[in-house]
This record gives C-alpha cells, sequence and structure tokens, in this order.
C-alpha cells in the first residue's frame, strides 16, 4: 500500500495542542480524513479519526453521549457513574473510538512520519500572522 497524498490544514490558534488536521490518500483510491495533528508532551503526534460513544437510554432506548445527565430524547435522567479522579483521562479515551486506524506499529510510525513531514512543510509555507 502505498501513501499517494497527504494534506494539512493548520489550525489558527498556536497556544492549543490541536496544532492540524491530515487528509491521507491510499493508492490513488483511498482517503482518511481529519487524522489530528497533536502537540504532546513529548512532541508532535497524531490521532486518528474518531467518534464519541454512545449509550442508550433505559427509558426510550435513545442513544446519547456518554457522561449525559439526561436523554435527549425523552428527558428521563441518565445513570450517574462515580469514577476516581485518576481515571478520569483514561475515562475520556474510552468514551471515544477509532473509525479507521493502523493495525501495525510499524505502518502507523510510517503513517506518522509522512504526516508530521507533510505538516512541517505546511508551516513553512504558511505566512506568519502579524499580531
Amino acid at each position: 500500500m502505498e501513501i499517494t497524498e497527504v494534506r494539512v490544514f493548520l489550525k489558527d490558534s498556536p497556544d492549543k495542542k490541536l496544532k492540524a488536521y491530515a487528509t491521507v490518500t491510499f493508492d490513488n483510491a483511498f482517503v482518511v480524513r481529519n487524522i489530528k495533528v497533536i502537540e504532546g508532551a513529548s512532541g508532535l503526534f497524531i490521532a486518528m479519526p474518531s467518534r464519541r460513544i454512545k449509550q442508550p437510554c433505559s427509558k426510550c432506548g435513545f442513544k446519547n453521549e456518554s457522561r449525559s445527565k439526561y436523554c435527549n430524547q425523552c428527558g428521563a435522567q441518565l445513570p450517574i457513574s462515580i469514577r476516581p479522579t485518576e481515571q478520569d483521562s483514561r475515562d475520556a479515551q474510552a468514551e471515544h473510538k477509532d473509525i479507521a486506524h493502523p493495525i501495525t506499529q510499524s505502518f502507523r510510525e510510517c503513517l506518522q512520519k509522512r504526516i508530521l513531514e507533510a505538516y512541517q512543510q505546511e508551516k513553512t509555507r504558511a505566512p506568519a500572522n502579524p499580531l
């Protein structure tokens, strides 16, 4: 499989962790959009596109986003699960599920390298924002 195109779309806010979105084309036949370029504690990394996991209402069955207090369909109060503070960051990650992602670590590293190279090129091309 060949990565045939990487397009990077920079975000305007320099003080935020989210730096850009990328769109990657494989074999001129398949596209993955909304891959995020994020500034972490140890440098830049990519996060694959994901969606929030939804929980069904026990009264009407409507699927609400996790951590919702009330059902968006019938208004019933949803059960509250008490979580320890140290698990909050892990729980926040568990609320999202990848839509598409690399299977092997070697391909993840290859994909991240290509996206971050394209990100650096796009940053040098972008005009500096006067304050």
